[in-house]
């Protein structure tokens, strides 16, 4: 298990920590996680695992394969102090620390690299090393000086075809970058993906554990594990989070039934567990299969998939009578991106066919194809501003006036829109609720003051 505190710190703990990175999107980083999560589980290790940034398909497929909770860590959505806090909740329990970055390791502002930074967690990086000897060694010296203040461990090269293609990557290398791994190419390790990134792990939970199995064997085999368990450990202080004591009070005696299922699973956990430490008690329910809604005083409608479940969900008529019921007695939903789509008349799907859907919200969804719309925006609510992202491939036609728009991280052009009819909420933006609580509990129908606005114009020390 992990380290006890450390006596010299009060409010600081230790554990071993590793940052898995990569020079771009589409390395291998989710696979090697994955792999190295169970290959660990697999030896009585207790490994936590984080993601960073606004991402939820990748955390499914890694809290399967470690048999953990997943957290997603953002400075900018989340936080300093949240990201720190739950570092050092892991460390009560976990033998190893496992953060999957996000896109290339120095992409993003704040990046993949400002967050290893920031918690001194060295670096390991994953490059897919098909087509190339050398220059994966010329590229790795190159991403290992870039910044002084990130230490990089070594490389793990993916998809190697041959021991003649290890070794001349391996002589190439500098002693201070080695390599750490080498991962023959392997289809049975390979994680399927659709148009939002990885299949969700729900959907193939049977095949992954075979793929995790296969990976956890390659890097076996690498010696990789002991390693990694054998680096000096990495300190993690604890954090104060403001308002955090009043939180018990904001949803007390609130029940909010939560859509969940294979279309409606885009759900940070760290959203459960704030409305579940306002107070509130979550009731979850399946859009697709179930009669109604659970008896609740809110709804929450996330984003997932109902462009692949269209049809299901036209078809459940008395779930759709029951949703209709609930927005009728003007109670408080929110309908985030896929949520959005259920909310509107009608969506399209990508094979042209349209599917009746809501009709709490005048409008028509339509699924475009590869081009789409993501990046990180502050939802300026009447309730207060929370910070979000959005990531779709849909559009929305004939929508009402929105009463706000996303406002972008670095960018002055209008971001998604925000409607409300009644006490329908609705938008393309995924909130993240522990960003701005007291907003979150008034949109779920709390009788609470004016919250305090969320500090926008601070920049994020240390962050470029």
């Amino acid at each position: 298990m992990g380290a006890p505190e450390s006596p010299n710190a009060a409010g600081s703990a230790r554990c071993p920590a590793v940052f898995i990175a990569a020079p771009a999107s589409g390395q291998g980083k989710t696979t090697v996680t994955a792999a190295l999560a169970r290959l660990l589980r697999n030896q009585g290790k207790v490994v936590r695992v984080f993601k960073t940034g606004p991402d939820y398909l990748d955390p499914q497929i890694l809290e399967q394969a470690s048999g953990q909770p997943v957290d997603q860590l953002d400075l900018w959505m989340a936080g300093e102090a949240y990201c720190r806090q739950r570092l050092y909740q892991a460390t009560k329990q976990a033998d190893l620390i496992l953060v999957e970055g996000a896109m290339g390791l120095f992409d993003g502002e704040p990046s993949s690299a400002d967050l290893a930074a920031r918690f001194g967690i060295p670096m390991m990086v994953v490059m897919d090393v098909k087509g190339m000897a050398q220059t994966a060694a010329a590229l790795m010296t190159g991403l290992a000086g870039f910044r002084q203040d990130v230490r990089i461990l070594g490389l793990i090269a993916n998809n190697c075809g041959s021991q003649r293609h290890r070794e001349l990557i391996e002589q190439a290398l500098p002693d201070s970058v080695p390599m750490l791994a080498c991962v023959a190419r392997n289809a049975e390790m390979a994680l399927p993906e659709r148009h939002l990134g990885l299949v969700q792990a729900a959907e193939i939970r049977d095949d992954l554990e075979t793929r995790f199995d296969a990976g956890a064997r390659a890097l076996e085999a690498e010696g990789l594990a002991a390693y990694l368990l054998a680096q000096p450990p990495v300190h993690f202080d604890a954090a104060v989070i403001d308002g955090e004591e009043s939180l018990p009070s904001l949803l007390l005696g609130c029940m909010v039934a939560v859509a969940r299922d294979a279309a409606f699973s885009f759900i940070y956990q760290a959203n459960l567990d704030l409305l579940e430490a306002m107070g509130a008690e979550l009731r979850f329910f399946s859009p697709l299969a179930d009669p109604a809604v659970p008896v609740c005083d809110a709804l929450w409608l996330p984003g997932g998939y109902p462009e692949l479940h269209g049809g299901q969900l036209a078809t459940n008529q008395a779930m759709v009578a029951s949703i209709r019921a609930f927005h009728e007695a003007g109670k408080p939903i929110l309908a985030e991106c896929g949520g959005l789509l259920y909310c509107l008349q009608s969506l399209t799907d990508y094979d042209g066919q349209t599917h009746p859907m809501l009709g709490l919200l005048p409008g028509d969804g339509w699924m475009r194809g590869r081009s789409g719309c993501q990046g990180m925006q502050t939802a300026d609510l009447p309730e207060g501003p929370v910070r979000a992202h959005a990531h779709h491939r849909s559009i929305a036609e004939g929508t009402p006036e929105p009463i706000a728009f996303g406002r972008r991280q670095r960018h002055p052009a209008p971001g998604e829109a925000i409607f409300r009819q009644r006490q329908l909420t609705a938008t393309y933006l995924h909130l993240f609720f522990p960003n701005n609580p007291a907003a979150i509990a008034r949109l779920f129908g709390a009788e609470a003051p004016q919250p305090a606005t969320v500090a926008e114009t601070e920049e994020c020390q240390g962050c470029n």
